[in-house]
């Protein structure tokens, strides 16, 4: 068995605040990493593989950050999903759990992608991957982060937002808008930067209010 002193660092780990700071740092990290490799992509889907060399810098900070924001909505998640099973909603922490781990599978194939292309592309040799190849490549990412990725977040926010409802642990306004936000997740199929980004904010926006309230789970009373 443990000491107190590392079960009360444990809980502390599980706590609201704590479950706040890993969803902004999960929001911010992942933000500028779309943000670098979205800014890297060239508009034309066949441009010529030059981009790559001109774009490597930009691309490697995201490759690097992007297994960060993972583990923060991971941890997120993961403490998130506890408290539904505490409340004994099983099937939504299901939808939970089961959206957050599609969403980071698709990012991590966008960002697998990502590095092939920057290995096949070397910056001062003479082989290198086609044009066709890169283009290829590149529409994998898009796909993967900017449409499956996407719509595994709609998801989890559905979820969230269902169990915010019938908790009443999310204020009305915010509930409405995650639903209006999970729909035009769901249904808009747009590869646009600022389309992707939308995800990140809404998680910026429930951590901060969780910070602020510090509250993410009713009370034993409430939940009786």
């Amino acid at each position: 068995m443990g000491t107190s002193s590392d079960q009360e660092a444990f809980r502390a780990l599980r706590n609201p605040r704590g479950v706040a700071i890993a969803g902004i740092l999960f929001a911010v990290v992942f933000s500028i990493s779309i943000i670098l490799l979205r800014s890297a992509l060239p508009k034309e889907p066949f441009a010529d593989v030059e981009w790559v060399r001109q774009e490597a810098g930009r691309m490697r900070v995201a490759l690097f950050l992007i297994p960060f924001a993972g583990i923060f909505f991971l941890w997120f998640m993961g403490v998130v999903r506890e408290y539904m099973g505490n409340l004994g909603d099983w099937f939504f922490s299901t939808l939970i759990i089961g959206s957050g781990v599609l969403f980071l599978a698709m990012i991590f194939v966008a960002v697998v992608v990502a590095g092939a292309i920057l290995d096949g592309v070397p910056e001062g040799g003479s082989q290198s991957l086609s044009t066709e190849t890169v283009g290829f490549g590149r529409s994998i990412m898009l796909e993967a982060s900017g449409v499956y990725a996407v719509r595994m977040a709609a998801v989890f926010m559905f979820a969230l937002g269902t169990v915010g409802l019938k908790t009443r642990l999310m204020p009305k306004w915010l509930w409405i808008l995650t639903y209006v936000l999970a729909v035009l997740l769901l249904v808009v199929t747009n590869q646009n930067l600022w389309f992707t980004l939308i995800f990140p904010a809404w998680v910026l926006l429930v951590s901060i209010r969780m910070l602020i309230t510090g509250q993410v789970a009713p009370s034993d009373t409430a939940k009786s």
